[in-house]
């Protein structure tokens, strides 16, 4: 399976994954305006890969197929005062 790759140019570190290039039919119209104008990125084929850094490809091909395409969104960021601050109480206790 041969998977299209776009970033967003409003979202940082956000791509959508389609199975047809530039066709984003399957794609509702309120994450496109969200999204904003896709910057095409690279072409994958899924059958050679095992794994992708930051997405799960059993999750990727079930949504592609059931939908149409694929949404990945950035990592959650870290708070990093809260893990201060557990690192603090841990050196106390």
């Amino acid at each position: 399976m041969l998977v299209y790759v776009y970033k967003s140019n409003k979202k940082q570190q956000t791509y959508l994954y389609v199975l047809q290039k530039d066709n984003f039919d399957d794609v509702p119209k309120p994450l496109m305006e969200t999204f904003g104008p896709p910057s095409f990125v690279m072409i994958l084929a899924l059958q050679k890969r095992q794994k992708l850094a930051q997405v799960d490809i059993h999750k990727l091909t079930t949504e592609l197929n059931s939908k149409g395409f694929y949404l990945q969104l950035p990592p959650p960021n870290e708070d990093l005062l809260k893990a201060h601050k557990q690192s603090q109480l841990k050196s106390k206790g």
